[in-house]
């Protein structure tokens, strides 16, 4: 697969994610060649790849971003994918609770604050009325 096609490809997961982050435009203005690294490899190779639901991939990585505990932009980003493809709030919040066993208490405790702050603008844009907030 040519770079372009690969592009073309991750371009088109991001688009079928419900994209809404600001992570690739303003990447745009300072390192474009960083965008499409992330375009091409990261969701045109690895994303795209049918091993995992889209559902699945965006637990696995809200789960390895959280435990990094340093890159809210990265969270914010997956978290609103994660809504966008069905994943619940209540099934983020478990993801996060697991976390405190195996990343420590203070990675999961910003990212159930992070997740906090996704819900709330969600909320404000009238996003997820009826489904997906359920909570234990």
């Amino acid at each position: 697969m040519s770079k372009s096609e690969r592009f073309q490809q991750g371009a088109a997961r991001l688009q079928d994610m419900g994209n809404n982050s600001p992570i690739g435009s303003r990447l745009l203005e300072v390192c474009p060649d960083l965008n499409d690294y992330i375009r091409e490899f990261a969701f045109g190779d690895v994303h795209s790849r049918p091993g995992l639901s889209k559902r699945e991939h965006e637990l696995v990585i809200l789960s390895a971003i959280a435990t990094l505990g340093y890159a809210p932009v990265e969270l914010k980003s997956h978290i609103n994918m994660a809504l966008n493809v069905g994943v619940t709030r209540a099934e983020i919040l478990e993801v996060f609770i697991q976390l405190a066993v195996y990343a420590g208490f203070p990675a999961a405790v910003n990212a159930v604050f992070t997740a906090k702050e996704v819900f709330d603008e969600r909320d404000q844009q009238g996003l997820d009325k009826d489904c997906g907030k359920d909570t234990h």
